[in-house]
């Protein structure tokens, strides 16, 4: 009986006290949806540093968390990611399959055209673009909520025109971006009091330089540095001192935390001028934070400059939580991201990934040109004969067809056995092959090709460089070493964690993907849209025996 009553005892003070079962959800819709994007926020970095997380990331983690989430499509770059957080479809149907691709009847010199410039405006060149979300061939959850309810706003912040344009759309009532040392906003518009005043404070701070950023304890093992083409990356702190030239204090300021912790400030800023959350219809802010890409790309994402940034930017978001509670707007929040991202081939080496190498020079587009022409006899009359960005390859139009499929034939010969090219894919190989279903993980990457291919703006064949082939020749320290886009899980996953106050925590790891944030919001608000609106599903959030996806 002792030793009985002695097990009972022991069981119980293992026990630990019932925590306060915390106030149940509002019953009524949220008054604000809080969409938030992390640039090149890979489910990896996530599973990595979320031991850490103790300002707006912690709580995230008390809401639904899917820590697997997949951007399924294999065009993993910074505009077809952020256009499936809001519309709720794959490039494939939205339109956005790259960052950039080629229009070779273009009028313009530059055949080029941006994923978010209006190329028809004579203004516009791809790299200095008239910003426009006129490719985007559907709406965001933002326009779908104004047409519903016509007080609703659509507010959309970022470091980056692009993310605010696909997860913003056409109609939308605010869209500011970084531009030189500013944020901007589109054309014939004005910037509102609250960007005159965010400028201002960035002015004063841009004008008085940085002190190099504390390094947390828990970034110990990540301090070191790595030799990577002229130079070093692993150890850097984001300093800029007082006499910086004036030139290079924008994109100083960009590269580092603070383009984050500024992206906040105005978002709060807008919140506050525009009384969001507070007008007779739900509203929507959507804020992409572009910090972990451009310190990615800079540093990779395995030196104390990304411990440092995952740091502060758990620390953004605790501050645009903050800002909200205190003006006790019931909102919502849903976090994920447009792509993730690897590591520097240099650093990969050092740590048990000795396959990770620079992608070999042969395979773009002048030597590949020249390679086919020395095959096959065939040079374009007019223009280069390939035009490429990356994976996507276009034929110069003045071949007749006998010479164009000549040098498709030669294309496929050279890139298929190149050993650093995983797949190769023609325009009608990808028409051909339905739309994939099913989980996304167990897609072929013909169907991850699949999802990102439209005829009208795809080229006319696809090369996919194999695991840890890094698409970068030359690396440049503190610019780019590394990068994304790849049709690898590494680049495809994601974390995607919705919040609210008083729900019930729950984490799922079966994949989902990003397409499923637009119906699953427009539940949560009760938006009624017509069927076949979005290629996601509504995912319950309710964590218990209701169901969020029921009609309200």
């Amino acid at each position: 009986m002792r030793r009985l009553m002695l097990a009972a005892a022991l069981a119980c003070s293992a026990v630990p006290a019932m925590a306060k079962d915390p106030a149940p959800a509002p019953a009524a819709p949220p008054r604000l949806i809080v969409a938030v994007s992390i640039d090149q926020f890979s489910a990896d970095l996530f599973a990595q540093y979320r031991q850490y997380y103790t300002g707006g990331m912690a709580r995230l983690l008390q809401g639904a968390v899917f820590p697997s989430a997949f951007q399924s499509h294999a065009a993993t770059e910074t505009c077809p990611g952020h256009s499936t957080l809001l519309t709720g479809t794959r490039p494939s149907r939205n339109g956005i399959i790259a960052n950039n691709w080629f229009n070779l009847s273009l009028a313009r010199a530059d055949k080029r055209v941006y994923c978010a410039e209006d190329e028809s405006d004579p203004a516009s060149t791809s790299r200095d673009p008239v910003v426009s979300a006129v490719h985007l061939k559907v709406p965001t959850l933002g326009e779908l909520m104004k047409q519903a309810y016509p007080a609703s706003r659509n507010v959309a912040v970022s470091a980056k025109d692009r993310a605010v344009m696909m997860m913003g759309g056409n109609k939308i009532d605010a869209a500011y971006w970084w531009k030189g040392a500013s944020f901007v906003t589109l054309n014939g518009r004005t910037l509102s009091p609250a960007a005159v005043a965010q400028n201002a404070v960035v002015a004063k701070q841009l004008k008085a330089g940085f002190p190099a950023m504390a390094l947390p304890k828990w970034c110990g093992a990540a301090n070191r540095a790595v030799a990577v083409g002229k130079g070093a990356v692993g150890q850097g702190r984001f300093a800029m001192p007082k006499d910086t030239p004036e030139k290079l204090r924008g994109d100083m300021f960009r590269i580092s935390p603070r383009i984050d912790a500024a992206t906040v400030d105005l978002a709060n800023r807008l919140v506050d001028e525009m009384k969001l959350g507070r007008g007779a219809a739900p509203d929507l802010l959507s804020v992409s934070l572009s910090a972990t890409d451009y310190i990615g790309h800079a540093t990779g994402t395995e030196g104390a400059e990304m411990c440092i940034q995952m740091a502060q930017m758990d620390a953004a978001l605790g501050a645009l939580f903050a800002h909200l509670d205190k003006a006790k707007i019931d909102y919502a929040v849903v976090l994920s991201a447009d792509h993730g991202g690897l590591d520097m081939p240099e650093r990969l080496n050092e740590q048990a990934l000795p396959r990770a190498v620079r992608v070999d020079d042969s395979l773009s587009p002048g030597p590949l040109a020249k390679a086919i022409s020395a095959r096959t006899g065939v040079t374009s009359p007019k223009g280069p004969l390939l035009a490429s960005d990356g994976g996507d390859v276009w034929i110069s139009p003045a071949l007749d067809p006998a010479q164009k499929t000549k040098v498709v034939d030669a294309l496929l010969q050279i890139a298929r056995a190149h050993p650093q090219v995983s797949a190769v894919f023609t325009a009608a190989e990808l028409a051909a092959t339905p739309s994939p279903t099913g989980n996304p993980q167990d897609w072929t990457v013909k169907e991850r090709a699949r999802a990102s291919f439209d005829p009208t703006r795809s080229g006319d064949v696809l090369i996919l460089l194999d695991r840890a082939v890094v698409p970068i020749p030359e690396a440049i320290p503190g610019m780019y070493v590394a990068t994304h886009g790849s049709a690898w899980d590494y680049d495809r996953r994601v974390p995607l964690l919705f919040w609210r106050k008083g729900m019930t925590r729950f984490e799922q790891p079966a994949p989902v993907e990003t397409v499923d944030i637009a119906p699953s919001l427009a539940a949560l608000i009760g938006l009624k849209v017509t069927d076949g609106q979005f290629d996601g599903r509504c995912l319950d959030l309710d964590g218990g025996a209701g169901n969020s996806c029921a009609s309200k």
